[in-house]
């Protein structure tokens, strides 16, 4: 069965950095696009950045710049490294699969704070 399981979430000081990871299993990787989305408390979830399979990338205007998306179709896991992080960027941060219908993985939490 299709499994997205994010990592690498915690609490960050502003101006600090993570990198988030999702560990993909249950299809074929390289073939799907990966998309990277994030919710904070009582708004709508937001699509933070998208990398293709011919590793076009895309980003959120808020995250342009500080954000960077990256796949390893070698290891099935897609990055996202996080700059110059601000306490907006807060947020719980999933991982999602063009393949089929779309999948979701459970969520990372991200918090900026000092």
């Amino acid at each position: 069965q299709v499994q997205l399981v994010e990592s690498g979430g915690g609490l960050v000081q502003p101006g600090g950095s993570l990198r988030l990871s999702c560990a993909a299993s249950g299809f074929t990787f390289s073939r799907y696009t990966m998309r990277w989305y994030r919710q904070a408390p009582g708004k709508e979830r937001e699509l933070v950045a998208t990398v293709t399979s011919t590793n076009s990338t895309n980003y959120a205007d808020s995250v342009k710049g500080r954000f960077t998306i990256s796949r390893d179709n070698a290891k099935n896991t897609v990055y996202l490294q996080m700059n110059s992080l601000k306490p907006e960027d807060t947020a719980l941060y999933y991982c999602y699969t063009t393949m089929r219908s779309g999948y979701w993985g459970q969520g990372t939490q991200v918090t900026v704070s000092s």
